[in-house]
């Protein structure tokens, strides 16, 4: 089959690439390469060969829909996006323009192609707004009230979807992420805290940990998230899915668990909370089980791991920037 990735020289989608021409799938990449990197697809280029085309174009472009019309992918998985939530509080109106009107080209490129279905990143971090501690781990049930610009834009892109669906029929699944983690993760910027822990502690730099660390996270590593939009691409039609391991870790056991891993015992400097942080946030991933068949099953401690490994072979090849 023919598949196409927008945000797919990112972290998440570069790894979803890897996975869809592993199983034999030709694979069409979209990225306009503000935050992705033609890096993260460094092997999938090497390898492929004719399987994998890149296009660099913003997702936000017109060019968006007459490329899908001439590549036909028949099923479009839609990563791309502005999703910095500080950015978004800064400039909701970039933000706004990138993640719906880039999702209204997709869709408007996957219905003029005719596609199966748009497997959709939605935020499971943001899309429930503060919900009371009680809810956790946090269901799709719950009423969807984001704070952030950001948050409201990823909803209102769910909604637009729902909308595609009963017009055009447009199949959609919409996978609600939460803390996402793993190789290729770039510590600079808007970055996930595995990515930042991993970067200071191998440089040996000093570690911030805003808060007490006490806030909690649900951490899921890359290669399961990736398993997930495989199994969205046939399966939770018309859904929304918590992706998430539905279990809280705080920052501080993380920054334990990561310290002890690369054998130093470094004490972490702890700054006041950002404002607008979530104290505690996880996701319950009961209907992805039931709906897709899928789990977690990478562990902290073997995911941080893999983190720590990547990292360290960056910086012994001097591409630590």
């Amino acid at each position: 089959m023919r598949m196409l990735v927008t945000g797919g020289a990112g972290f998440i989608g570069s790894t979803l690439v890897d996975r869809l021409l592993a199983e034999g799938h030709a694979v069409d990449v979209i990225d306009d390469l503000s935050t992705g990197s033609l890096a993260n697809l460094a092997g999938a280029r090497a390898s492929a060969g004719h399987e994998l085309t890149v296009h660099h174009v913003d997702v936000r472009s017109g060019e968006v829909v007459d490329l899908m019309s001439r590549r036909r992918p028949e099923v479009v998985f839609h990563l791309a996006a502005q999703a910095d939530v500080r950015v978004s509080v800064a400039d909701p109106i970039f933000d706004a323009d990138v993640n719906l009107l880039g999702t209204l080209r997709v869709l408007e490129g996957a219905r003029a192609c005719r596609a199966s279905r748009v497997v959709f990143a939605a935020s499971g971090g943001t899309l429930y707004g503060e919900p009371d501690a009680s809810e956790l781990p946090l269901k799709e049930s719950l009423p969807q009230r984001p704070l952030s610009p950001y948050g409201v834009s990823k909803k209102a892109a769910i909604d637009y979807l729902v909308a595609y669906r009963a017009l055009h029929s447009l199949e959609f699944s919409a996978l609600a992420l939460a803390n996402v983690y793993g190789p290729r993760q770039d510590p600079h910027g808007e970055a996930g805290v595995v990515a930042i822990f991993a970067e200071k502690l191998l440089r040996g730099q000093p570690v911030t940990i805003f808060g007490d660390g006490e806030q909690t996270r649900d951490f899921v590593y890359v290669d399961d998230v990736v398993d997930a939009f495989v199994r969205g691409a046939t399966k939770g039609g018309g859904l929304v899915c918590n992706i998430g391991t539905g279990k809280e870790t705080s920052v501080n056991r993380l920054f334990r668990e990561m310290a002890a891993q690369t054998g130093v015992d470094p004490q972490p400097e702890y700054r006041p909370l950002r404002p607008g942080e979530l104290q505690r946030s996880c996701l319950d991933p009961t209907r992805a089980g039931i709906q897709l068949g899928w789990s977690s099953w990478t562990d902290l401690g073997p995911g941080t791991a893999a983190v720590l490994e990547f990292v360290r072979q960056r910086l012994a090849s001097g591409q630590g920037g």
